[in-house]
């Protein structure tokens, strides 16, 4: 069984479209799959599916199975932040870890999908980095934008997960496009990086 922890170089960089296409694409090759996302903040005023529902929508259970219902925060700022502003209870990494919880059997891959960047608060002692520590996964996914900047971003995040097997997944990656070609050869021939740019290598590179 794989554990995986997918987060993002920043926020609204589409981890949450990349765990569900990769979710999607293992369950139909007949591989077993939860995913799970510990909190979520988001704008309660805009249309449009959470990150818990697209995840629940992918791996065919309901949204408060992804994220518990008392983790749902309906301000768009960081999971702790948005809980003080909705005068709710402060919230630790050790509560968020201790409510995971996954189907039994286990499935073969399980992914936890993090918060905004590697820095960015997850609990209130906490980031998603201490999160990803905590949970020891086989995997970290990091989902980048592949255009101008990347290269700076994908280098400061990487520094939160020494140590551990990294995959850099460049998200809309345009073959045509030669700052996105650039950008993966940078990462690849000169950073040593494994760098993915479709979701059918990424689940090549989930599976056991």
């Amino acid at each position: 069984m794989t554990l995986v922890v997918c987060c993002g170089t920043a926020t609204e960089i589409g981890k949450t479209w990349v765990g569900a296409a990769v979710l999607s694409s293992l369950r139909v090759s007949g591989v077993t799959v939860a995913a799970r996302k510990p909190v979520q903040s988001f704008d309660d005023g805009e249309p449009g599916p959470t990150d818990a529902d697209v995840l629940a929508a992918a791996t065919g259970v309901h949204p408060h199975d992804v994220c518990p219902d008392h983790r749902w925060y309906g301000v768009a700022m960081a999971p702790p932040m948005a809980a003080a502003v909705l005068h709710r209870e402060p919230f630790s990494l050790a509560e968020l870890i201790a409510e995971l919880r996954w189907p039994s059997p286990e499935p073969d891959v399980r992914w936890v999908e993090t918060v905004g960047g590697p820095r960015s608060p997850i609990a209130f002692d906490g980031d998603s980095a201490d999160l990803c520590d905590a949970l020891e996964p086989e995997l970290v996914v990091l989902v980048a934008d592949a255009g101008l900047g990347t290269i700076n971003s994908v280098r400061l995040s990487l520094t939160a997960f020494t140590g551990r097997r990294v995959v850099v997944y460049l998200n809309h990656f345009e073959p045509d496009d030669d700052l996105h070609v650039l950008n993966r050869a940078w990462l690849t021939d000169r950073e040593h990086l494994d760098v993915i740019t479709t979701p059918a290598d990424l689940v090549s590179a989930v599976l056991p």
